[in-house]
């Protein structure tokens, strides 16, 4: 009935249009609402678990300071002036290392290290014969008998009871 009247139909329609005019209406006004209101940023917190560097090196003044440090990676613990190295595993086992700092020497470095020890072993050396030869030697005459080879003849010879040291030429 309604669908061969035209004006009916031109009624529905403009029924549509109104509704879709209010929908965008509504739709404008909510956005200018949302432009006029302060918009709050975003909170967003993080937590952060583990040190972030963990394979960075740490000072400690002790062994207990290295104890109380938790650590999640092979760390090491050095002390201030740098002689003592701890290093702390991830089980809490602790290794404890001395530092020492090497220098690199040149040739001329090395050369004056060789012959400052040659001179300390020669000052030992002069005091040991100084000592030794302070020491009142006696000489007793032992009779041995020994036979001469080619005439298997006895002789009687000198010798020293004491040790001597014979510094400079050796005696044929």
């Amino acid at each position: 009935m309604y669908g061969n009247n035209p004006y009916m139909r031109n009624f529905n329609q403009q029924n549509i249009y109104e509704q879709i005019d209010s929908e965008i209406n509504n739709l404008q006004q909510m956005k200018e609402r949302m432009k006029n209101q302060v918009q709050q940023p975003a909170i967003n917190q993080t937590f952060q678990l583990a040190p972030t560097n963990n394979h960075a090196m740490r000072y400690a003044n002790t062994i207990d300071d290295v104890n109380k440090e938790i650590v999640y990676f092979e760390t090491p613990f050095f002390s201030k002036d740098m002689s003592v190295m701890w290093l702390k595993n991830v089980k809490g086992e602790i290794k404890t290392y001395e530092l020492k700092e090497i220098v690199e020497k040149d040739e001329k470095d090395i050369q004056i290290e060789l012959l400052m020890a040659k001179i300390s072993e020669l000052e030992k050396e002069k005091e040991y014969e100084q000592h030794t030869s302070n020491v009142n030697e006696s000489k007793t005459t032992t009779n041995t008998p020994k036979f001469d080879e080619p005439t298997r003849e006895q002789f009687k010879k000198e010798k020293s009871t004491s040790v001597q040291k014979i510094s400079g030429s050796k005696e044929k």
